[in-house]
Formats: C-alpha cells, sequence, structure tokens
C-alpha cells in the first residue's frame, strides 16, 4: 500500500457511538489558547489525581489551557479550571506543532488535586513491560469530541469507537515519515469510516487487559488526511505510553507503574504546604484532605467550611476552659494552631471554586461551555 498523506494536527470520533455519564471518566477536554487569542479543542486522560497525559501538538505554543473533567457533555463537566503549567517531550519541537512528530506526548499539571467520583477516575498508564507490545487484531476503542465527519461538526457530547490494532510492519508502512518504535496504529472494528478525527488529538487509545482493565496504551497523535481523511479507512496514529515511564517520574514524581494515590498527595501538593505536616497528621479527623470524596459544588464548599470555622471556635473555648496542666494547653495549644491552618487552606480550595473570589487561583469559562 501507498503511504497516506498525513494530517497535521488535531484527531475525531467517525462512526462511533455516544457515550453514557461514567464510561469514559478518564476523559478530558482541553481548550488551549494561543498569543492571539484563538482557541482549539484536544483530547486527554487523567492519569492521577494532579496530572493528565495529552498530545505535545496540544500545548506547544499556547499561553493557557481550560480543562474540563468528569465530562460527558461539553456544557456540564465535574471540574473546569485553567492551567499553564504542562511539559512536552524533550524531542518535540515546539516550534512546528502543526508538523506531525514522533513522540508527540505531554504532561499537564491540574492547579489543584481531584476528587475521585463515580464520573472521574484516572486510568491506568501501559507498562514499561508492554511499552512495544504487538496488538495486531486486538480490539481497543478511543474517545474524544472531535469532529463526527472529515471537515464536519463537532459534539456536545462525548463519542467513542472501538478500533482494532494493527501489526507494526504495516503502521511503518503507511505513515513512514511518522513512525518510530514508539507509535502504535488502529483502525476500524467493522465499518471502514471508523477512527478518530480533529478534536480528538491528545486523547485515549485504551486497551481492556486479561484482567478486565482499561489500560492507557496510545496518545491521539494524527490521521490520514489530504484526499483521504478520518473516515477514508486509513490508520490512525498513536503514541505509546509504556516507553516513558522515566521521563513521567523525572517530570512529576510519581512512579506510574507502582502509583500510590497517598504518595502523591504528600509529595504533589499544588498549594504550599503546612510549617508542620507532623501536627496536621495527627488532626486527620479536621483536614478536609483526607476526608472521603463528596459532590464537587459551591454549597458543599461553603458547609465544609462552616464545619471547620465551629470546630475552630470549640477549639478556642477548651483552651479557655480547660485544665491548667502544661501537658494538655500544649496539646490545645497545638489543636488551635493546626485548625487555623486547615482554617486557611480551605479558604484557599474555596477560592479556588468560586471565580470572583480568586481568579488567578483556577477560573471557570462558561463562554466555552
Amino acid at each position: 500500500m501507498w503511504p497516506a498523506q498525513v494530517q497535521s494536527s488535531q484527531s475525531r470520533i467517525v462512526s462511533g457511538w455516544e457515550a453514557y455519564p461514567g464510561q469514559h471518566p478518564h476523559q478530558v477536554n482541553l481548550r488551549m489558547v494561543n498569543g492571539s487569542g484563538s482557541v482549539n479543542g484536544c483530547g486527554g486522560s487523567l492519569v492521577s489525581r494532579q496530572w493528565v497525559l495529552t498530545a505535545a501538538h496540544c500545548t506547544a505554543g499556547r499561553i493557557t489551557m481550560v480543562i474540563r473533567l468528569g465530562i460527558t457533555n461539553m456544557t456540564s463537566p465535574q471540574h473546569m479550571m485553567e492551567s499553564n503549567e504542562w511539559y512536552n517531550y524533550p524531542t518535540f519541537n515546539d516550534l512546528t506543532p502543526t508538523v506531525v512528530q514522533t513522540n508527540d506526548i505531554s504532561l499537564l499539571k491540574l492547579p489543584r488535586r481531584v476528587e475521585y467520583t463515580r464520573l472521574l477516575q484516572a486510568i491506568r498508564i501501559q507498562s514499561s513491560a508492554d511499552a512495544h507490545k504487538e496488538y495486531q487484531n486486538e480490539i481497543m476503542y478511543a474517545s474524544g469530541h472531535g469532529r463526527l465527519w472529515t471537515k464536519g461538526a463537532s459534539p456536545e457530547v462525548l463519542n467513542w469507537v472501538y478500533l482494532r490494532g494493527v501489526d507494526q510492519a504495516f503502521c511503518r508502512g503507511t505513515f513512514p515519515s511518522v513512525f518510530n518504535d514508539n507509535t502504535i496504529c488502529a483502525r476500524w472494528f467493522n465499518e471502514t469510516s471508523q477512527s478518530t478525527c480533529q478534536g480528538d488529538s491528545g486523547g485515549p487509545l485504551v486497551h481492556v487487559n486479561s484482567e478486565g482493565v482499561p489500560i492507557l496504551i496510545g496518545v491521539t497523535s494524527f490521521v490520514a488526511g489530504g484526499d483521504f481523511g478520518c473516515h477514508s479507512g486509513f490508520p490512525a496514529g498513536f503514541v505509546r505510553t509504556g516507553p516513558f515511564h522515566s521521563w513521567y517520574r523525572r517530570v512529576t514524581g510519581l512512579d506510574f507503574e507502582n502509583l500510590n494515590e497517598d504518595d502523591e498527595e504528600d509529595d504533589n501538593v499544588t498549594e504550599p504546604p503546612p510549617e508542620s505536616e507532623e501536627e496536621e497528621e495527627e488532626e486527620d479527623e479536621e483536614d478536609p484532605t483526607t476526608k472521603p470524596p463528596a459532590p464537587e459544588s459551591e454549597e458543599d464548599t461553603k458547609e465544609e467550611e462552616d464545619i471547620e470555622e465551629d470546630s475552630d471556635d470549640s477549639s478556642d473555648s477548651e483552651s479557655d476552659e480547660g485544665p491548667s496542666g502544661s501537658g494538655i494547653k500544649k496539646k490545645v495549644e497545638v489543636k488551635v494552631k493546626v485548625k487555623v491552618k486547615v482554617n486557611k487552606e480551605i479558604k484557599i480550595k474555596k477560592k479556588a471554586h468560586i471565580k470572583k473570589k480568586h481568579p488567578s487561583q483556577a477560573r471557570f469559562f462558561s463562554a466555552l461551555s
């Protein structure tokens, strides 16, 4: 087969299905803003409480990124926040993002950690042991808010499609100029028009392993372009996620092959840590970061703050009325200090949820809904 012309950037889902809420809880939608103010769309995958894996051509040359998480319908995400911190793989040339390149992969850091819910979950990254596994004829699926047809419209509702893995030799022959060992190709499952398309770039390619666990094996990178288009039947190209674990660890400090979410909370705190972490750990019941996930809403955040303020008042009463023993007095003083710090932390979190209170912490953009 002759080589297919490559579409330069922005891959969507063609001939797929609408997703139901919670079907792809790792799916992230990105709106990228460049220096001229123009906006483009991409996808991504939540891989931990504070990190998203996407394509480098989605982030290169951008000045900020609006992120929607816990999303099926574009108009009703669980979270919407803004970030300007991301790390493209070192070999990717940021000066030519519209030119298809190998190792088209990027790590995007969220301004704060998110709590997992039924609609929002991280997905496991392919292991380094499977980094170059052959997926020929294996069933996998891709998802995104990209176009439903070549040059067509993009949907509000998340779409997804089954694909089949393509052997490496066929992929190399189809896309010789942009293929390397870190590339994986997939094409239609049972209809030749099934594919990713413009707007799906950076999104997930998922394979369910023998244990029934969804594994992120690829990041959507490119599709056939020119006269071929997304619905041509040619494979789409993805960047394998398994070969980059040492880079992930250098950037994030996390071992994604043995990810411990508790370690992530300790080591990757967006807000400045309290002056005395040991004292705060002794008051686990007062620390909002250790509480079970709760529905994200302004009312919930307000109620949480009110509870902490009540607790703080009770601490003051205890210190005034309690016994005069020096040991008890020291314990009370420590408790008051910890609660004051926790109260400050909650106020910071509340500001992150309400744009008008602190727009620089995490901005909400209803205009892009």
